[in-house]
Parts: C-alpha cells; structure tokens; sequence
C-alpha cells in the first residue's frame, strides 16, 4: 500500500487531499475534436492552471503528457469503444496495468456501464485490473455511470448511488459519476460510496457558471474533485478555466471568488 499512497499523492492536492483531473481521452469514441489536437499545449495549459493530473490512452502519451511546465500526474486510461460501432456503451480493455507503468503513469482509470448489454465482462475487466492494481500498487479510477437499454435517467440518483458503491466495492481508489443535480441526492452519493468521489463534466455546457456552481455545490455535498474534460480542453481560456476549477476544489472558494479568475 505504501507504494499506491506516493502514487496517490502524484494525482491528488497533498494538503486538501482532493483533486482536479482533465481526462482527454475523447478520440477513442468519438474522434478528433477541438481541444486536444495539440496536445501538448492542452496538457501545458491544464497543469498551469492547477490540475491534480491528466488522464489519456497509451498511444497519446507520447504526445501529450507534459515535457516542461508545471508538474501534473499521468493516469492512463484502460477502457475503450467507439460510437461508430452499435454498443458504444460497451467498454473494452485496450491496455493493462503493467502497460501504464512501462509509461511513467501514476495511476490508471477504467470505465463501466452498468446496464450495457456487456455489463457482466465490464464487471469481470474490473475485477482483473482492481487485483492488477494491488499487486502492483497502482492507484484505480474507477469512472462508474448507468447506461444501456434499460436506464431511463443516467442522473437518477439511486442509480449514480448504485454505481458509487459498486466502483468501492471493487476496489476503486477514486471514483467518478455524474453528479445528481442537487446538493442533498449527492450526499446520499457520497455517503453510500465510501471511497472518495469525483464528479464528471458532461457535456460541454453553454455557460461557464453553469460549471463552477456545479463543481462548488458536488464539494459541499462531500465530494473529493472533479474529473471534467470538454468543459475545461474546449474552454476558449482552458488555463483560466482550470484556475478557477482549482480555485474552488484544492483552495475553498465560492463561485463568485472562482469566476473572477476567468475574468
């Protein structure tokens, strides 16, 4: 474990223990868009605005993971799909455990939708990288939503619940889900998970408010961050943008301290 608690410490705010992660791992599933075509730049402008860590495939690191600048955590992302295929919401293993550490990664994330139609073999990857990880002292992000045929409501609280606890019970370090809309359905999140939570950023929204309030209001329900990509990459200032993230995850401030940052 002491090995897993250095690396947590590399994508994680060692004073607040809480964390700003910019996953750009887009490309797989829906191509090449604005914001992480130049990676290099991104990643620069991300890490100077105070992210924890960023969070790509194996073949971008190359390209992408920071060469100057200010320091920031690699997590390697292990899942995969596209949405040319007729089960997007179906993941797969595209690299391992000991792949990410052959990189120089910190730690490495894995994504499940539970409610696919290949909801039992996401499960089953999960086990195998959960067990992976503890071998090898491998902090896991777990990114956990209810997708698939049957979900009506991704953001229904009882289900984003669901999908929290199932991320701790399998031994995720870290987890993301949606956030629920409100303070008090996600302290119910929060609660049942027991492992820290860090909320996702959707799609890319219209208003940058918008954003910071949500962010603000997932840190008063209890939750430990944000892993948020469009909304920072696709930002026309991404550095700006993280800053302000930053502000109110790894510094406590409000949104009306945060917003002026963007200003």
């Amino acid at each position: 474990m002491f090995g897993k608690n250095i690396r947590m410490e590399r994508i994680m705010d060692r004073e607040t223990g809480n964390a700003v992660i910019v996953p750009m791992d887009h490309g797989t599933s829906i191509g090449p868009i604005d914001g992480i075509i130049d990676m290099k730049t991104t990643v620069n402008a991300v890490s100077g605005g105070g992210a924890t860590a960023v969070l790509m495939q194996k073949g971008l690191v190359p390209y992408g993971h920071r060469t100057s600048g200010h320091d920031v955590g690699l997590i390697l992302h292990l899942s995969a799909s596209t949405n040319l295929g007729l089960t997007s919401d179906s993941k797969v293993l595209v690299a391992t455990v000991e792949e990410a550490i052959k990189l120089g990664a910190d730690a490495v994330s894995i994504h499940v939708n539970l409610g696919a139609e290949t909801e039992p073999q996401m499960l089953t990857d999960f086990g195998k990288v959960s067990r992976d990880c503890a071998e090898w002292g491998i902090p896991l992000l777990a990114m956990v939503y209810p997708r698939g045929p049957t979900i009506k409501n991704q953001y229904d609280p009882e289900k984003v619940a669901h999908c929290a606890r199932v991320g701790a019970e399998l031994g995720a370090d870290l987890i993301k889900v949606s956030y629920t809309g409100d303070i008090d359905s996600f302290k119910t999140v929060v609660k049942g998970a027991l492992a820290p939570i860090l909320i996702a950023g959707g799609p890319k929204m219209s208003s940058d408010m918008d954003i910071l309030n949500m962010v603000y209001d997932s840190m008063q329900a209890g939750g430990r961050g944000v892993s948020i990509g469009r909304n920072i990459f696709q930002h026309k200032r991404p550095q700006a943008m993280t800053d302000a993230i930053s502000g109110i995850v790894l510094k406590g401030m409000d949104v009306k301290e945060a917003a002026k940052l963007l200003k």
